[in-house]
């Protein structure tokens, strides 16, 4: 497609700002996957597009964490094999599968979230008792959240980074950075599937995957110097939008008619 040097600009900085976000956060997808429908591209190429600049941005978040010292990639190779398995399992079922019944259930779990972070305010602030082995947990929860991801997606890295913090008592910094190494493995997982359907703009891809990288190093260098400080409120704002963009996006959510029930009482 004939893109011009205004949109290129624009996308670029919505890159930029979202490799920021999810690098400490996740999320990230909520501001380019709409930029992207924006510029006109049709909805799987938006999708596929995404997914390359998304790769990029959590592979420049991984090699920051990794030579800062806040993670170390090949101690988690169990972990990263589970994701990558979920996440090719997901997609494959994606496949023959409506995944839209998610759609219900995930904003409740991100509701949960940020429930749990601001009800529990000293919560990741320090490492804590482990409650799973990381056997297990590479087993149960990074294919679980692995395959999560290839059949849905929207939320991952918050997950992951709850799981590590509730289930392994990691300190939101320690878990952030070990987050942002599983949602590279998964990104790579889905952006395979992207290569072989062809629907990968190009252009528009390389330009955003140069912004979500700049934009992730900045994000994982405040993450390394404040820790919960930054992270803790970043998770919560990021668990309440993506679940506001799935609640708007879906006319019979429950919550959506929760929500307009409590609006019409003080009307």
């Amino acid at each position: 497609m004939d893109t011009g040097l205004d949109i290129l600009a624009a996308l670029f900085g919505v890159s930029l700002l979202a490799g920021f976000v999810d690098s400490i956060a996740g999320g990230g997808g909520l501001l380019t996957v709409p930029a992207l429908l924006w510029a006109g591209l049709p909805p799987a190429a938006a999708i596929a597009t995404n997914k390359l600049q998304a790769s990029f941005g959590s592979f420049s978040a991984t090699v920051k964490f990794v030579r800062e010292g806040a993670v170390e990639p090949r101690a988690m190779r169990g972990m990263i094999a589970c994701a990558l398995v979920g996440g090719v399992a997901g997609a494959a079922v994606l496949q023959v599968v409506d995944a839209s019944v998610l759609k219900d259930a995930i904003p409740f779990l991100l509701i949960g979230i940020a429930l749990y972070l601001l009800l529990s305010p000293k919560a990741g602030d320090l490492d804590a008792h482990r409650r799973i082995g990381e056997g297990a947990f590479a087993l149960l929860v990074c294919t679980g959240i692995g395959f999560y991801d290839g059949i849905f997606g929207p939320g991952t890295g918050t997950f992951f980074a709850i799981a590590f913090v509730s289930l392994l008592g990691f300190n939101l910094r320690k878990a952030t950075a070990h987050t942002k190494v599983l949602n590279f493995a998964s990104n790579i997982a889905s952006l395979l599937g992207f290569l072989a359907g062809g629907a990968i703009v190009w252009t528009i891809g390389l330009v955003m995957a140069v912004g979500a990288y700049a934009g992730a190093q900045l994000g994982a260098h405040m993450v390394i110097r404040n820790g919960a400080r930054i992270v803790r409120p970043m998770l919560v704002v990021a668990s309440l939008a993506i679940t506001a963009k799935l609640v708007w996006s879906e006319p019979d959510h429950p919550l959506r008619h929760a929500a307009g029930w409590v609006v019409g009482l003080f009307v």
